[in-house]
């Protein structure tokens, strides 16, 4: 593999470094000057690779669901259709979190503090978060499709019930860690899909038809 050119080797690095101070800080807490202090560049030289503060903070959110793709969907998309699928997204989806607990979320985060502000960065970030939610419906619905889960589950309101384990496991490891809170996360992941379980097809033994005997002539 050829290395990249050395404005995009620059231009990764100050990503790399940006993705961090977000992590810690929040998007808001992104700015020039604070990234060219850490990269020992001008504010200058890091304007030139992004144009502006607000693209910087799109960059990182792109950066970021790009590594989460990466580390979730594409490792669980390997498993087969339906239930194993689903598991493995929410399993991955749990180490990811686990991972992030003494980081941060940027998906998390990034919500609390784009909710109420419109514009390019918010619309960015909910544009991530909706392809990947839309990634875990697809999942669901393979389930039901494969007879993993009852034909009546309703994969919005399973999608939010998911979420609802995920948002909560953040909120109690990070903010108020707790202990055992990924046990939690997990058996109520486990709780949610035993509600929607599809029973396993019964195989019953073919019926053996006897032809009928025939009949004996008489003479």
């Amino acid at each position: 593999m050829r290395p990249l050119p050395k404005g995009r080797q620059t231009r990764a690095a100050i990503l790399e470094a940006a993705l961090g101070l977000a992590s810690h800080m929040g998007l808001e807490g992104l700015s020039i000057g604070a990234l060219a202090a850490q990269m020992q560049m001008s504010k200058s030289g890091v304007f030139a690779h992004f144009g502006s503060r607000e693209e910087l903070q799109i960059s990182v959110i792109r950066e970021y669901h790009e590594r989460f793709a990466a580390e979730v969907f594409a490792p669980a998309i390997r498993e087969p259709r339906g239930l194993p699928r689903l598991r493995a997204l929410f399993e991955r989806w749990l180490r990811r979190v686990s991972v992030e607990i003494d980081s941060g979320c940027i998906y998390i985060s990034g919500a609390v503090e784009f909710d109420d502000r419109p514009g390019a960065v918010r619309d960015a970030l909910a544009q991530m978060v909706r392809t990947w939610h839309a990634t875990l419906e697809t999942a669901i619905r393979m389930a039901i499709d494969e007879g993993h889960l009852h034909a009546d589950t309703d994969p919005h309101q399973l999608l939010f019930e998911i979420h609802g384990v995920i948002l909560s496991l953040h909120h109690d490891a990070r903010f108020l860690r707790l202990p055992g809170a990924l046990q939690h996360a997990r058996l109520a992941f486990e709780r949610m899909l035993a509600h929607h379980l599809a029973p396993p097809p019964t195989h019953q033994r073919p019926k053996v038809i006897t032809p009928p005997r025939a009949r004996k002539s008489r003479g």
